[in-house]
């Protein structure tokens, strides 16, 4: 494991393997809750890791026995008498900044190690892919506590489990655990705790080594839900797919295939 390569309140950045970034929210006594502190650290090291061309994926997790428990209610509730616009512009900023994981043209991974609430579930589905510990859950209990949904949850939920399923969570305010959460799509694997961290970077290893141009294109490709038709998709395909043929990557990829080797790509 390397040191800790940037000083950041709240959270810890640290580089596992060649290529893989993991960003550890970091304040397990308040179970990972988004502070002012945390959260301008994760503006400034999303911002240090988009101009970091060795980067290939971004794995995100929690210290602790917590993913995120979302957004600091004591901060929500400060301003009882505040005006819309301001509470508006308030929660605008808040959301842009822990968004901004979005504008990542690498691969993005929710190592989601604990519970993931709210605004720390929005965080998770803001990421392009969801692995879960066991012992998770995973909810958006906004209606539970007088508030409507934030942080573009009635946008990336349904994106991630459908419709039907999003409305169910929503509405209703439960948390799911683990399981459920596999069944319904929230997660693409439930990962035993024992070997949680272990096979989360293994897996962000793989997609390390992977070709980087193809990998960008194809996160492109599946943006937002993917291509809004049939036709979108092959004109898409038609244009990216020549871009990957005239990489020194594909002749690279096949002469390793060939010679039944593991291919070595430079992203170029």
């Amino acid at each position: 494991m390397s040191e800790n390569t940037g000083e950041y309140a709240h959270l810890r950045l640290d580089r596992p393997s060649p290529g893989v970034v993991r960003l550890t929210l970091d304040n397990p006594d308040m179970r990972n809750a988004m502070s002012d502190e945390m959260t301008a650290s994760w503006v400034r090291a999303i911002d240090d890791i988009a101009a970091d061309r060795s980067v290939r994926v971004v794995v995100v997790t929690g210290e602790g026995s917590a993913f995120c428990s979302g957004g600091n209610t004591g901060w929500i509730s400060s301003e009882p008498d505040a005006s819309i616009d301001h509470l508006r512009n308030r929660m605008m900023s808040f959301y842009r900044a822990w968004l901004s994981i979005r504008k990542l043209e690498v691969p993005t991974i929710a190592a989601v190690n604990g519970h993931a609430i709210g605004a720390g579930l929005c965080l998770a589905l803001a990421c392009d892919i969801r692995y879960s510990a066991p012992g998770a859950k995973l909810g958006v209990p906004f209606v539970k506590l007088g508030m409507h949904a934030g942080m573009a949850g009635t946008y990336l939920l349904p994106n991630v489990v459908g419709a039907a399923h999003a409305r169910d969570l929503l509405l209703t305010g439960r948390v799911v655990e683990a399981d459920e959460a596999l069944r319904i799509g929230l997660v693409s694997r439930v990962i035993e705790s024992a070997s949680f961290d272990d096979d989360v970077l293994a897996i962000a290893a793989d997609i390390a080594a992977t070709a980087p141009i193809a990998t960008k294109l194809t996160k492109i490709a599946l943006a937002d839900g993917g291509h809004a038709d049939f036709e979108s998709a092959l004109q898409w395909e038609a244009l990216a797919q020549p871009m990957t043929l005239a990489t020194a990557d594909l002749q690279e990829g096949i002469a390793a295939s060939r010679e039944k080797r593991a291919p070595v790509f430079d992203g170029s």
